[in-house]
């Protein structure tokens, strides 16, 4: 029988690009990760912040690339996408990399203030606000641009917006707008139309309606979000081309219109197989806006992308203990972990998201098929497939067994509501942050102790 080592050689071909195998253990980007489970124990949230400045490097690469490839004559910018993970360690090591920010709602702006004040960002920093404006939303970002945030675009969800901002914005220089556009969604949607932005046939209009006499306005930035994401398919190019074309459209009567901003979607690697073109992907885009420019005669505007599980995704991790083995019939056998899927990777169980899975030991015993099951009484709390087999293997052993999922960095501590209240009462699990030292040595912070009893009994009212 092989061993668990040699079943992952044949099938995807091991070891990949960050992680390794040392004497019988598992080493993520040059971590050990049993040390760091003997001394931190399980289960276990880790952040390896450096991940997050290699993948904005990586992709301005790409994007100046194909700028200078393709004669291309506007400029790049990179924005981070605050709601995939807003803590202040990930934000504060995305903003070392002379990127910018996108933000969805109103608790993100005393956010911007506080890094600005700790001299993180500054107010040239560009801020693209998108979301559907509440009303403490509107009053944040305008007492903002009082306070001389000179680049906060706000970006106009729907056409009433505009009318919160035209009361109130005083400001010597015309203010920036954005306008999104409500693409299309794909052909296997319940929706034919994204609920967020203004209607396609309705953006030109109402800028010649409400904007283009307006001194205190201008709109600088056209932007959309292919909720596929970007994908090398018919329906993502297809799209492209007409909300590049109505920019071409709109510029015409709009000079001050200058910018295009593509959204997120950049895909991240949720699988040992994952095969994306990175280059062809990021040198197609830049190609085809230019082209379709060049057809209408405009000049190609700058880009601007708001990558969000792409920049963090491949920088966490969580790691789990097999509790217990339960054989429950004659095919299926349970390895139990100390801890939830629904409550520490939410995605997994709301949208069948998969994730890198290894284990953390015991690479040389033999391999058997396995279910996971999650600690919580919910029926839902398991995980039985990879992304690239329908079935889990573990390593066939009865010694002590770790594992763990990787590149859970996007979305998951928000969505299990860090430091709240979780399915069953499950605590929220201990939190370790990652940085390198100068001489390559790791620097460990705990961020965050395991929650206790008493945190929650008093969120409960006891």
């Amino acid at each position: 029988m092989q061993s668990y080592s040699e079943f992952l050689d044949l099938s995807v071909g091991f070891p990949q690009d960050g992680f390794d195998v040392i004497d019988d253990e598992l080493y993520f980007q040059d971590l050990n990760l049993m040390e760091m489970i003997e001394t931190y124990g399980t289960p276990l949230r880790f952040t390896y912040l450096p991940m997050v400045s290699k993948k904005i490097q990586q992709a301005k690469i790409l994007f100046q690339t194909a700028i200078l490839k393709n004669n291309y004559r506007g400029d790049y910018k990179y924005c981070y996408c605050t709601k995939s993970s807003h803590f202040r360690h990930i934000v504060e090591e995305a903003l070392k990399n002379n990127i910018h920010l996108e933000t969805s709602s109103a608790f993100d702006m005393p956010m911007v203030d506080a890094l600005e004040k700790k001299g993180a960002l500054t107010k040239d920093t560009t801020i693209i606000c998108n979301g559907f404006k509440t009303y403490q939303y509107k009053q944040y970002i305008i007492d903002m641009l009082h306070d001389g945030y000179t680049n906060i675009i706000p970006v106009l969800d729907n056409k009433e917006e505009f009318n919160l901002f035209d009361d109130e914005v005083d400001i010597d220089t015309p203010c920036n707008l954005g306008i999104r556009i409500a693409a299309e969604e794909q052909p296997d949607s319940q929706f034919y139309t994204s609920r967020l932005g203004v209607r396609m046939e309705d953006v030109i209009e109402f800028y010649n309606n409400k904007i283009v006499h307006n001194p205190n306005f201008r709109v600088k930035l056209l932007h959309f979000f292919i909720n596929s994401g970007i994908t090398d398919s018919p329906y993502y190019w297809n799209e492209l081309e007409k909300y590049v074309t109505l920019y071409c459209k709109f510029k015409k009567i709009n000079p001050d219109l200058d910018t295009l901003d593509i959204g997120g979607g950049m895909p991240f690697k949720d699988s040992l197989v994952f095969d994306f073109d990175y280059e062809y992907m990021v040198n197609e885009i830049v190609k085809r806006i230019k082209e379709i420019c060049a057809i209408h005669e405009v000049m190609e505007p700058d880009i601007i992308t708001e990558f969000g599980k792409y920049t963090v995704a491949e920088a966490s991790g969580i790691l789990y203990k097999v509790l217990g083995r339960k054989q429950q019939n004659d095919r299926e056998r349970w390895l139990m972990l100390d801890g939830s899927f629904i409550t520490n990777l939410p995605d997994v169980w709301a949208l069948n998201q998969k994730y890198i899975l290894l284990p953390i030991n015991n690479w040389d015993a033999e391999y058997e098929r396995v279910n996971l099951g999650g600690i919580t009484c919910d029926g839902q709390d398991y995980y039985n497939q990879e992304a690239h087999m329908n079935s889990v293997f573990m390593p066939k052993t009865r010694k002590v067994q770790y594992l763990g999922f990787f590149h859970t960095g996007a979305y998951q501590e928000v969505l299990s509501g860090y430091g709240g209240i979780h399915h069953c009462l499950l605590p929220s699990p201990k939190h370790v942050l990652i940085r390198r030292n100068r001489d390559e040595s790791f620097n460990f912070e705990v961020f965050g102790e395991e929650q206790n009893s008493k945190q929650v009994l008093k969120i409960l009212g006891y």
